[in-house]
């Protein structure tokens, strides 16, 4: 991969190093959990505990089945077991978004993979149980209010 020198040097004078994010003025590019449960309406996060998890939760095996819309055949033989998480690669969920029959559940599928990949990427080519804490809650409201706007009027 070929490297601008001069976008390198200026990006490099707005790194922070005490927050380990970019910074403009008294601006940091690093969303606080308020912002991050605001922007995907997650009701379920103890607000007054820092890296709580919410309660009453199902499994990330669960999680991974109603997302998935497979066994638990199959989504157990694609677990990973990453230090002291768990995780699903990427070329699991690649081939699943290609061969999958419905194509609601490739899109969520889909939306899980962008989730994990790019916006709340831990590891490379892999997505963390902890964003379907995350994913799951939103992904449900987000089909209620399809459902929703798919109703007929009545008129």
């Amino acid at each position: 991969m070929k490297v601008d020198k001069h976008l390198f040097r200026a990006l490099a004078q707005f790194w922070n190093p005490a927050y380990s994010c970019f910074t403009f003025r008294k601006v940091d590019l690093v969303p606080t959990i308020e912002e991050y449960m605001a922007l995907l309406r997650c009701s379920k996060i103890q607000v007054d505990r820092v890296y709580s998890k919410a309660v009453n939760v199902p499994t990330f095996l669960n999680k991974l089945m109603n997302i998935t819309g497979m066994s638990e055949q199959w989504v157990t033989t694609r677990i990973k077991q990453k230090g002291d998480s768990k995780c699903i690669l990427w070329k699991n969920l690649k081939d699943l978004i290609l061969a999958h029959p419905d194509t609601k559940k490739k899109v969520d599928v889909f939306a899980l993979s962008i989730y994990g990949l790019v916006i709340f990427l831990k590891a490379f080519g892999q997505v963390d149980e902890a964003i379907t804490d995350l994913f799951d809650d939103w992904i449900g409201e987000l089909h209620q209010s399809w459902q929703f706007w798919q109703k007929p009027s009545g008129h």
